[in-house]
């Protein structure tokens, strides 16, 4: 039994440093993570590249995997691209397993020591960052050491060496390697397990048997990822499908004709070191496959198209660009929040327009239009305020966190705006029950306090969009116009009304109009004044970190 904990404890620690290094390398690479989804084109060789560097920063091929998934479900990435990815994650993961094969058991402990004393001793939040690494690096050894440590007294025993005398049998091999990895949910953790029963002393455990193993785990790592897709688009489940046709046919051809010739090849350049044997194994498993399917890339878009047919019907409400599995790199995460607050933005401004038409030509389609449009948009700030509450939880940098608090404002100021519209509408449907019309003057009035609202809230999103503050301070100028405009045609009404030039339920009508439009400029003010005061923040921020 206290095998069996201290092997847990080990496994646990492990898998905590490696999570905690991923995370730290990811929180230092962040700003930088953006510009690789950037750099991403049809070339998938690049797909490649940018699939191993991102796995080697978050140490998890299926947290890549899964990462690919969201990043198709949110039209992030096609197919064509996301096969590139997938294939490159196989060998990122690799790094992982080539560390773990290093004996570094013993100055763990002064890894972890020295990057605590970084830790605790530095101001600076990059240096912070860095030290972070090092502590996840020398937990991460601290349990490969554990796990072998518990392992070593199991050589003695005979239900041990019986049961490792079952992997002689490669089938068997790849259904335990498959199993532990789908329960682990980690590639990575389940290589470590190998390399540690492999480096505890007992001599039993072989290439031969390892091997088999290794590719169950590949197989077993797709678990993640079809899991991940459930709910998601159907593109976003081929993407997935997608990684496990790639680690199916990646096996059959080891099994069938590669598995013996790497074996004698590892067993060469490492003959008396069975942990470095399967490291290199491991390796050389992932990249021959690559190697060797990267030219049939496109073959296994086709079959993951034919075997999961049909287009997604868009649902009201739902979100295009934000998926929760963009969660695992929060930089791009929030990048993606923008793209969906902008595109909401856009479906209150159509709100506007409709409510302008609405009220001015007493056409009751376009009333019921905006009320279609005002629900879609409840239901997506419900949904993005939720995405956010939950990015919050996670590790995030000051900016991210000042990012996340200005997002949330501005939905709130875009949610108001559609409300607005919503009363404009309103007031247009009981002019038409109550078959009131506005005079040419008034409808003139309300046309002029329209346009110069709809052209704040432009300029307004055209700052959140671009971060200029210049165009920011036209939104200021133009608030000016709409405050004065809202005082003058409320007195030219009320001298209307007085005159009886026009009907006192019209006239109530004009004036709830022109203050709901009121109300529009100072949420477009505010939207505007949220990113200007960031953008200052930021440059006070560089100013004072001594940043160019």
């Amino acid at each position: 039994m206290s095998i069996a904990f201290e092997l847990m404890g080990g496994l646990g620690l492990f898998l905590f440093g490696m999570t905690f290094m991923g995370s730290a390398l990811q929180k230092s690479a962040g700003s930088k993570m953006k510009g690789i989804l950037s750099a991403l084109t049809n070339n998938r060789a690049l797909g490649v590249l940018v699939g191993a560097l991102v796995t080697a920063v978050v140490q998890s091929s299926s947290a890549t995997t899964v990462m690919t998934v969201g990043f198709v479900n949110a039209g992030l990435m096609n197919l064509s691209q996301a096969i590139g990815v997938i294939m490159g994650a196989n060998i990122g993961t690799t790094i992982t397993a080539q560390l773990v094969a290093f004996h570094l058991g013993d100055i763990a402990p002064v890894i972890v020591g020295i990057g605590v004393a970084f830790y605790f001793g530095a101001k600076k939040k990059k240096v912070k960052e860095k030290a972070e690494i090092l502590i996840g690096f020398g937990i991460l050894f601290l349990g490969m050491d554990m796990m072998k440590q518990a392992i070593k007294p199991l050589s003695e025993s005979q239900i041990f060496i019986d049961a490792l005398l079952n992997f002689n049998n490669p089938w068997i091999g790849i259904l335990t390697g498959f199993g532990i990895t789908a329960i682990m949910q980690s590639s990575s953790a389940t290589t470590a397990l190998l390399i540690a029963v492999a480096g505890a002393g007992s001599g039993l455990m072989t290439i031969e048997m390892a091997y088999p193993i290794l590719f169950g785990e590949n197989i077993g790592t797709c678990v993640t990822a079809m899991i991940s897709s459930v709910g998601a688009s159907k593109t976003a489940k081929r993407a997935a499908l997608m990684h496990l046709i790639f680690n199916i046919i990646g096996t059959l051809l080891f099994m069938i004709f590669l598995r013996i010739p790497v074996q004698y090849l590892v067993t060469i350049l490492s003959p008396d070191n069975i942990e470095r044997q399967i490291a290199n194994a491991h390796t050389l498993f992932n990249i021959i496959s690559v190697i060797l399917l990267f030219p049939f890339a496109s073959k296994i878009v086709k079959i993951s198209e034919k075997l999961i047919k049909g287009e997604d019907v868009e649902k009201e409400g739902e979100l295009k660009y934000v998926d929760k599995r963009l969660m695992a790199t929060p930089s791009i995460a929030l990048v993606q929040v923008s793209r969906e607050i902008l595109r909401m933005a856009k479906l209150v401004e159509q709100q506007i327009i409709d409510a302008q038409f609405a009220l001015l030509n007493n056409d009751e389609e376009m009333v019921y239009s905006v009320f279609a449009k005002e629900k879609n948009v409840n239901i997506m700030e419900k949904k993005l305020l939720d995405y956010m509450v939950d990015l919050t939880k996670l590790s995030l940098t000051a900016e991210q966190r000042d990012k996340i608090t200005t997002l949330m404002n501005n939905i709130n100021d875009i949610e108001r705006i559609g409300d607005h519209a919503d009363n404009i509408a309103e007031l247009a449907l009981d002019n038409i029950t109550n078959n009131v019309t506005f005079s040419g003057q008034a409808k003139d009035e309300l046309n002029e306090m329209i346009e110069l609202v709809h052209e704040s809230y432009k300029l307004s999103l055209l700052t959140y969009k671009t971060t200029d503050t210049e165009i920011g301070m036209k939104v200021f100028e133009k608030e000016k116009l709409i405050n004065a405009m809202e005082k003058t045609l409320r007195k030219n009404h009320m001298d209307r009304l007085n005159a009886g030039a026009c009907m006192t339920q019209s006239g109530i009508i004009f004036l709830d109009a022109i203050s709901n439009l009121e109300r529009i400029g100072d949420h477009s003010i505010n939207i505007a004044e949220a990113i200007i005061e960031v953008v200052n923040k930021q440059k006070i921020v560089k100013i004072v970190n001594g940043d160019n």
